[in-house]
């Protein structure tokens, strides 16, 4: 089977390319910039430099390739680099999203699109796939509108959606939070950690077994794939810090108050993963430092 994976490059788009190699999968990696992915040329891998925004570089890809399933990944996350730039953020996230759509149309490939508990407004978390989606910030608003664009496509297609995602890196791609608390503790410096937003974190790992499993289970619609826990950064912090044997004082407990952003974050998200767990045979791990 033909794979194609957008914004491979990121943590992961990463994971996920090597999770597909190892089922056995062809696949085809869409990414900006020199390939991250430290694969050595090997067998049943290519790589395309391209930016997805450009929908006849999209058109002539997916014209060459014609992959049976397509994933998604690529997009402007950086949620308040969203609010202060809204057109980019929605060429990338919208307007890249529908030129994939129609590139992809004459052959009926399947799209998974990759989405975020962000489309949420945070008042009654956790989120069960049905539930309905109310975002609070552009970033938010932006990927509910490229959910939609998947739904009425015509295509056969999955929504995931994710949340807080962490897990070891490559070299070049943006921290995560993990990473991030992590360094800073290892390195002694004091970091300011919110405890009032809460979510379930992601190892990237899991989630790119979960989107597997839609693919070998032949599961369209929507299907959220999350950590077992519910967690605040600050809780996560501590749990670092419990188990990595770093200085807890360190740590400095705020609440969201605390930071000047542009874009305003859900309160108390969470993704309900009931669903996935039972259609997919979805198990993910307990939060944690291992890999490091």
């Amino acid at each position: 089977m033909k794979i194609a994976v957008t914004g491979s490059n990121g943590l992961l788009g990463q994971h996920l390319v090597q999770e597909l190699l190892r089922k056995g999968y062809e696949v085809h990696a869409i990414s900006r910039g020199e390939d991250r992915i430290p694969l050595g040329g090997q067998s049943g891998y290519y790589y395309y430099n391209a930016d997805i925004r450009d929908g006849v570089r999209m058109k002539e890809l997916m014209d060459a390739i014609r992959p049976e399933v397509m994933i998604h990944c690529a997009a402007m996350t950086q949620v308040d680099e969203c609010e202060l730039n809204k057109p980019d953020c929605y060429n990338s996230n919208v307007t890249a999203t529908r030129f994939i759509i129609d590139a992809l149309k004459p052959y009926h490939s399947k799209i998974i699109y990759l989405s975020t508990d962000f489309v949420f407004d945070g008042k009654s978390g956790p989120y069960k796939e049905e539930d309905p989606t109310n975002p609070v910030n552009y970033y938010g608003s932006t990927k509910v509108q490229a959910e939609k664009a998947v739904q009425e496509s015509g295509l056969p297609y999955a929504i995931v959606r994710t949340i807080l995602v962490y897990g070891s890196t490559i070299p070049g791609t943006r921290k995560n939070i993990r990473s991030w608390i992590i360094e800073n503790l290892k390195n002694r410096h004091p970091i300011k950690v919110v405890s009032d937003q809460i979510r379930n974190p992601t190892h990237v790992e899991d989630l790119a077994k979960g989107i597997v499993l839609i693919i070998e289970k032949h599961k369209e619609g929507i299907f959220h794939l999350g950590g077992p826990e519910t967690m605040s950064p600050y809780d996560m912090a501590m749990k670092i810090a419990e188990l990595g044997h770093f200085d807890k004082s360190l740590i400095q407990k705020v609440d969201a108050s605390s930071f000047s952003q542009p874009a305003e974050r859900p309160k108390v998200t969470g993704l309900d993963i009931s669903k996935a767990r039972k259609e997919l045979g979805y198990e993910p791990r307990e939060f944690t430092m291992e890999d490091y």
